[in-house]
């Protein structure tokens, strides 16, 4: 599973139907791009030092997923196809849909966006 920044951020925060699906998973994902976001979200918080401290702590339980070459592809051709049909989604997302789509895993995700997007499925909570 693919965590996407708003997960990400639940589960920093605890919230429990986060944590319940995640202990459901072999696998757990952040995308390079998620933990960028992250990171700046930290940036610029009031509780900069309780995130940073969850982050280290946490962080190895996680598989960070870089950007490939076959990602870039797989980006170009989501941007494309969703524009071309209306629906186009923020450019980071469509950083994170392509890598659940190479590591063909599922993204946890609020953001219904992903759902326009074909070979992805999105989990909720």
């Amino acid at each position: 599973m693919i965590l996407d920044t708003n997960a990400l951020s639940a589960f920093a925060d605890g919230d429990p139907a986060v944590g319940e699906i995640l202990s459901q998973r072999e696998r757990a994902a952040i995308p390079v791009i998620v933990l960028g976001e992250f990171r700046y979200g930290i940036a610029g918080s009031r509780h900069r030092s309780t995130y940073e401290k969850w982050l280290e702590s946490h962080l190895a339980h996680f598989e960070v997923l870089p950007v490939t070459a076959d990602t870039a592809i797989a980006y170009a051709a989501i941007r494309v196809t969703l524009r071309q049909a209306g629906h186009p989604i923020p450019a980071n997302d469509a950083w994170i849909a392509a890598l659940a789509l190479d590591h063909r895993l599922p993204v946890l995700s609020r953001d219904a966006h992903f759902d326009a997007v074909a070979g992805i499925q999105r989990i909720g909570w």
